[in-house]
């Protein structure tokens, strides 16, 4: 029972989790679009999300301590660099202006663990992060993911960025506001104030509420799409659902695993839905 525990532990806090979300999340797309299904699109979106989310976790703890580094994060670190790695392989069988996007999501994420100097007007202190400015932090996620799983497939196939992709992308925005929810609440016992995050402005309640209106915005703007199939407003009405539930039940309290793993899950269960339909 402790082998598989730690097992779990190593597959959410070494990111493979949230990676897999990720590249479901693109594959999603992917159909919704009716694009070619891209395998190294998906690695990369994999490998890369692995390497941008344990850089901007552990890149505090890990720069100066490398020599006294508990036996855990020393494997993360390695696993890490295997994935960095791979995610430079597979860019080679990227298009130029999908490198280019990568670029700048880099750099987005880059600035988002590393302290940089911004003005004190903008900030509490001297030296911060972009996840440390106040109220910014979900903001930030959900842009870079709607740009990673909706504009980086389009971008790579050299679509045209039409109406129905940019709703895409509103909504994928939506969709991960949402989804960062529930993580907001559980952490509202250990954010400092100075986050400024939603829960911690308005409430848990004023929070959900927030929550249940993006998904309804997310669900409705299926209908202002020119091309809208029964099975992709199925599976967005079914994802919506199991994810206001989630949202519902979520608490400060709420176990280690809940939005970790199962809030987490959700985009896996989202394609899941989206490939049994189509």
């Amino acid at each position: 029972m402790q082998v598989l525990k730690r097992i779990l532990n190593f597959y959410l806090n070494s990111s493979i989790h949230v990676a897999l979300a990720a590249s479901a999340l693109t594959w999603v797309t992917l159909i919704e679009l009716d694009l070619k299904l891209d395998k190294y699109l998906l690695y990369f979106v994999f490998f890369s999300t692995i390497t941008g989310y344990n850089f901007v976790k552990y890149f505090g703890v890990a720069k100066f301590h490398h020599r006294n580094l508990a036996a855990w994060l020393k494997v993360i670190q390695v696993f890490s660099f295997i994935a960095f790695l791979a995610m430079c392989f597979v860019t080679f069988y990227l298009e130029l202006n999908t490198l280019i996007l990568i670029g700048i999501l880099g750099v987005v994420t880059f600035f988002y663990a590393i302290p940089v100097m911004l003005p004190k007007n903008y900030l509490f202190d001297d030296h911060k992060n972009l996840r440390q400015i106040g109220g910014l932090k979900v903001y930030v996620i959900a842009l870079v993911w709607a740009f990673t799983s909706v504009f980086l497939p389009v971008v790579n196939e050299a679509v045209s960025i039409n109406t129905d992709v940019m709703i895409l992308g509103l909504q994928r925005f939506c969709y991960v506001l949402v989804l960062m929810l529930p993580f907001e609440i559980r952490d509202l016992n250990y954010d400092s104030l100075k986050l400024a995050t939603i829960p911690q402005k308005i409430g848990i309640k004023k929070t959900k509420i927030i929550g249940v209106l993006l998904l309804l915005l997310f669900v409705l703007l299926d209908y202002f799409k020119d091309v809208l199939t029964e099975e992709t407003l199925l599976s967005t009405i079914i994802i919506a659902i199991i994810t206001l539930v989630l949202l519902i039940f979520s608490n400060k309290n709420q176990s280690k695993y809940y939005s970790a793993f199962w809030v987490e899950s959700l985009p896996i269960m989202w394609l899941v839905t989206v490939l049994l339909f189509s």
